[in-house]
């Protein structure tokens, strides 16, 4: 039998002494026992195959830690009996040593068959006979499942944060460096979003460090489900992370990944120490767009995160090679706006409310804007932007209240004002006798007056919130719950304050637009709700006439967004007003996209010519551009908006030397109240054409694949109506 094989050597050790058994020498048999004894303790085990590496002998003690009968694995090849540890290819070179003949040591390996999580360590040596023929192997195995899980979980905590599970900051740099360098030659896209938790510190803080670490456990666990498509997520320490997206450049699909980690990572946590609310910000850089190495592109990202942050938090923002610049300007408006509330550069617009039963206006939602002297007129979002990160927040919503009960004095009685009021605002002393004088200096009656305030002014002083929230219902102002949906919703809060409405935020009902998702059913059930309390509904964002009808089913009481009208001028109010009744019937109107008033050069393309042109203003569909004269309705331009975002675009307006074009693909929100094409032409194309791969020129694509060719080889068409200095053309 195969194991008497083995034993075969220790025959040859048994002495016996010329009158009998020499003392302490055992039979055949007692060595048997011993080592059927050894195999049965763990401390070690055989295992033979024939000539052809069919396993003829295994001992009990491994089919048992491979969950198998000895009869299911006998007669099989060894090889086909273990696989490798987490594919590293040791089983080819088993396969090999087997093959050649040769002895072999320390192959750990999983057996295929195993029912559990098994290590074993095989070696074996090739059996010759007495001819010098080969008759097979003989080996040991020993169970090393133990030692080599310590050493797994050694490595892993090398590779991989202890506290998340996910990748650390040594292997996401590994990663996103080798990975680079594989695309570059393969001149494949790479995406790098930064991204940081808003307010974690404040969790840190009032719930304690045990808390912060349940928190960013779940934080992880949100990640992971965010981004659904291959990708590789890491923290990088404290509460930054980074998240590495392969083959990915379109800008469109990025914004929406990084509008859904926000959105998800805003929900609320129950930890064991408490409730808590956090937020997010996230940079993204794209490669080879805004760097070719690992760290290029990393910094880039830093920088778009930066600007995120600065720019009010809860956003995303692309890197764009003027971020730098774009931060100190954005510190001198954040400088001008002291100047601007004094000299009156404020200014308001208003966004109809109107019923969903009759249609009329009810209310009018005051935005503030800015008529800046260099820059011209700032629009609400942009602007909000600004003001949100400035420490003049408090005095921008002091002077809003009082000029929107200013100008709402003077309409109907039946229409009211309704002014957004920032957490900071409402928390700020004195802020209910600032309503209470604004009021009373216009004389304007206090039910007209609706103060929309956000959830997260719960997570203030509970004293104080109770206290200016009894107030300003004692002074009989409206108050609307803002936002209602997106992420901080509690019914204790309805429980606790006199709101007269609820506002469903746009994020909200965008995605709710199906009549049996799970979002429209909690449209319903915020209705049901707010009925039983006596308040009323507002949903905002409505942009489609299919969704209005569903709102109308729901039973929304109030309606507001693009479908009926786009926020408008103080002026264009006194206009509607005067004719009596104001009445917004949805879809009636031409729509136009939002447009953002702009004032730069430009470089557009006509055939293998270039031309500098001033970029007066910009939206989604489409441009006006001035400078060029005498250019015919249907000229088509590609238009270079810088940082290799080229637009095609046609000309449907000429009036001299302004010129209205139309994109032939729509921009795309660049997440911080920007516009930005959805793809860049490839710094790899430039390449091809002679360009440094490391950075894009601004308007000159000469030689490039469908940009420009030989400027030599025909006449502009084109005249400047005024000659620039830096002629391109």
């Amino acid at each position: 039998m195969p194991l008497k094989a083995l034993l075969s050597g220790a025959r040859n050790a048994a002495v016996k002494a010329a009158n009998g058994r020499v003392r302490g020498t055992l039979t055949d048999a007692d060595k048997l026992a011993m080592l059927e004894e050894l195999e049965s303790s763990g401390l070690g085990w055989f295992w033979a195959t024939d000539a052809e590496g069919t396993l003829t002998y295994l001992s009990d003690a491994i089919a048992d830690r491979m969950g198998c009968s000895i009869d299911e694995l006998v007669g099989k090849p060894l090889q086909s009996q273990f696989r490798a540890i987490d594919g590293d290819g040791r089983t080819k070179s088993l396969a090999l040593k087997l093959g050649a003949r040769k002895a072999f040591t320390g192959f750990p390996v999983c057996p295929e068959s195993s029912r559990g999580d098994v290590v074993i360590r095989l070696s074996g040596r090739p059996l010759l006979g007495k001819d010098g023929r080969f008759e097979g192997f003989r080996g040991t195995g020993t169970d090393i499942t133990e030692e080599y899980r310590r050493e797994e979980e050694t490595e892993r905590l090398a590779k991989f944060d202890s506290l998340t599970g996910l990748s650390n900051r040594h292997r996401m740099a590994q990663i996103i460096d080798s990975t680079l360098t594989a695309f570059r030659q393969a001149k494949r896209n790479c995406a790098i979003m930064m991204m940081d938790l808003d307010r974690f510190k404040q969790v840190n803080d009032t719930l304690g460090h045990a808390a912060g670490d349940e928190l960013l456990k779940e934080v992880a666990a949100r990640l992971n489900r965010a981004v659904e498509r291959d990708c590789e997520i890491g923290r990088l320490g404290g509460d930054e992370f980074q998240i590495m997206v392969p083959d990915c450049d379109d800008r469109g699909e990025l914004g929406e990944i990084a509008s859904k980690i926000i959105a998800m990572l805003t929900q609320p946590y129950s930890l064991e120490e408490g409730r808590c609310v956090i937020g997010a910000s996230v940079g993204i850089a794209i490669a080879p767009h805004d760097g070719v190495t690992g760290d290029a592109v990393v910094r880039s990202a830093d920088l778009a995160l930066y600007a995120a942050k600065n720019g009010g938090r809860g956003q995303y923002r692309f890197y764009t090679g003027d971020l730098e610049n774009e931060t100190i300007f954005r510190k001198r408006l954040e400088g001008d706006l002291l100047e601007a509330i004094r000299e009156g550069q404020l200014f308001l617009k208003y966004q109809p409310v109107v019923s969903s039963k009759t249609e009329n206006v009810t209310t009018l939602e005051a935005l503030v804007c800015w008529n800046h002297p260099q820059r011209g007129e700032i629009d609400e979002d942009e602007f909000q932007t600004i003001v949100e990160g400035s420490s003049l927040l408090v005095d921008v919503g002091e002077w809003t209240i009082r000029q929107a009960c200013q100008e709402a004095a003077a309409w109907p009685a039946s229409l009211r004002v309704a002014v957004n009021v920032p957490s900071s605002q409402f928390m700020a002393e004195g802020f209910v006798s600032s309503v209470s004088k604004a009021l009373q200096d216009t004389d304007l009656d206090p039910s007209r007056l609706e103060l929309e305030v956000k959830e997260t002014v719960f997570l203030g002083d509970n004293n104080v919130v109770d206290k200016s929230l009894a107030a300003l219902f004692k002074l009989g102002a409206r108050l609307t719950l803002d936002e209602f949906g997106t992420g901080y919703s509690s019914l204790g809060y309805l429980r606790r304050a006199p709101f007269n409405n609820i506002k469903i935020g746009d994020n909200f009902t965008a995605i709710a637009t199906n009549p049996n998702s799970r979002e429209f059913g909690l449209i319903k059930a915020i209705v049901a709700l707010a009925e039983a309390l006596g308040m009323e509904t507002t949903a905002t964002g409505i942009e489609t006439m299919d969704f209005v009808a569903l709102l109308k089913e729901a039973g929304v009481k109030c309606l507001q967004g693009a479908i009926y009208s786009d926020p408008v001028s103080g002026e264009d109010v006194k206009e509607e007003i005067a004719q009596g009744t104001w009445t917004l019937e949805p879809g009636k109107r031409t729509k136009r996209a939002k447009r953002r008033t702009v004032y730069r050069k430009i470089q557009v393309i006509h055939d293998d010519h270039s031309y500098e042109v001033t970029l007066r203003n910009l939206s989604k569909s489409g441009a006006l551009i001035e400078g060029l004269i005498d250019v015919p309705v249907d000229t088509q331009f590609v238009v270079d908006l810088g940082g290799g975002q080229l637009a095609v675009a046609t000309v449907i307006r000429s009036n001299g030397d302004t010129q209205g074009l139309e994109f032939e693909l729509p921009l795309i929100d660049d997440g911080a109240g920007g516009l930005c094409t959805r793809h860049r032409v490839s710094p790899y194309e430039l390449a091809a054409a002679g360009a440094p791969l490391e950075a894009l020129s601004t308007g000159d694509y000469k030689g490039m694949r469908g940009g420009l060719l030989d400027p030599t080889k025909s006449i502009p068409q084109f005249a400047y109506a005024i000659q620039p200095t830096n002629n391109a053309a």
